[in-house]
Formats: structure tokens, sequence, C-alpha cells
């Protein structure tokens, strides 16, 4: 009788600068309904947070997401948001802890924000995926201007995406889940990612 292995559980987290996009990711890809920290946004954080283009934008994350996607029976993932305002760095260290890689979000018309995310999982080794976030199905700079700017190393997958479409997203975990698991043996073990339904 064959034993029934419960899904390995692999943290990955969804990081980023203000306003890019992170949340959206969450909430475009999760099974269950996301947990997330919102709060409104009040006149306190003017001159703190830039929403940039996105002067629409009413709440911000303040803790993290947090949301659930079966990739197949072997491998659940638990994605994670983090804050993306400077001043909650001090809580990356305990979101990061245990991750197996993240994705950066971006959004290429402001990209000076993303260089925290991107030096932090540089310097803890993390695998990692930049995502440049199209809003309104637009990037304001090709992806190999992207790469150039942030001065990633030529391994690290640089892609364009949606946040707000799950198969985009997808798409996006899968590539990180090829690197990871090839950079930590899963792949050459056998292990290969199937894509979520």
């Amino acid at each position: 009788m064959p034993v029934h292995r419960a899904p390995t559980p692999v943290k990955i987290i969804i990081a980023g600068g203000f306003g890019v996009g992170k949340t959206t990711t969450v909430a475009a890809i999760s099974e269950i309904v996301p947990l997330t920290t919102e709060a409104e946004m009040t006149a306190a954080g003017l001159g703190v947070d830039d929403p940039g283009d996105a002067q629409d934008k009413s709440t911000t994350t303040v803790a993290m997401d947090f949301g659930r996607v079966t990739i197949d029976e072997h491998l659940k993932l638990y994605l994670f948001g983090t804050p993306g305002q400077a001043r909650f760095g001090f809580m990356w260290d305990d979101l990061a802890r245990g991750a197996l890689g993240a994705v950066v979000v971006v959004d290429s018309r402001r990209l000076d924000d993303c260089f925290p995310a991107v030096d932090y999982f540089e310097h803890t080794a993390t695998p990692f995926v930049v995502a440049v976030n199209a809003f309104d199905g637009l990037i304001a700079h090709e992806l190999d201007q992207v790469r150039w700017a942030l001065a990633v190393k030529p391994d690290v997958p640089v892609v364009r995406f949606d946040a707000r479409e799950r198969l985009s997203v997808r798409d996006t975990l899968l590539i990180l889940l090829e690197r990871s698991l090839g950079r930590f043996g899963g792949a050459s073990a056998g292990h290969h990612v199937a894509p979520v339904g």
C-alpha cells in the first residue's frame, strides 16, 4: 500500500519597494483568502511613503501579506509579502528566515525603490527573481536595461510579469522554483516543478 506523504512546505518571499504590487501578487495566486495587514494611509505618511505614480493608493502593508498555493502533490508554497517601506526593514530577517527564494517585484518607473530588496537577497545569498510589474500593460524600461540599472548578476532571472494575473504570477514563481531547486540540488535529484492549474 503506497504511503501518502504530506506536501513539502516551501517559504517564498515577495519583496520590493513601496506600492510596487506585492500584495496584489500574493492575492492573484493564493488559493486561500490571503492574510493581509493593510492599514489606511494617513497624513503622517506624507513625505515618508511615496506611492510614485499610484497616487490613488490608500492602504499600505504594515507587517506582511500571507498566501498559499499548491504546486503539486509534493510541494506547497507559503508566500510572505514584505512591507515595502524602509522603516519596516527590521522585520526582513525574521520574514526571510528559512525561505527557499524570493521574488523582487519592481516598478520600472521607480527602480531606486527596489535596490534595498536586491541588495538584501544578494547579501544573504538567497536565490531571487526580479519581476518587473507591467502597470497598465507597460514597462518603462526594457528588461536588459533594468538588469543593467540594478547591476544584478547574469544568472538572476529578470522577467516581465503582471501582478494582477494569476498565470503571470505562477510563471514567475515557477522560474524561481526551478532556479532555487536547481541551486539546492532538488532539480538534479529529479524533482521537476509542474505548472499550477
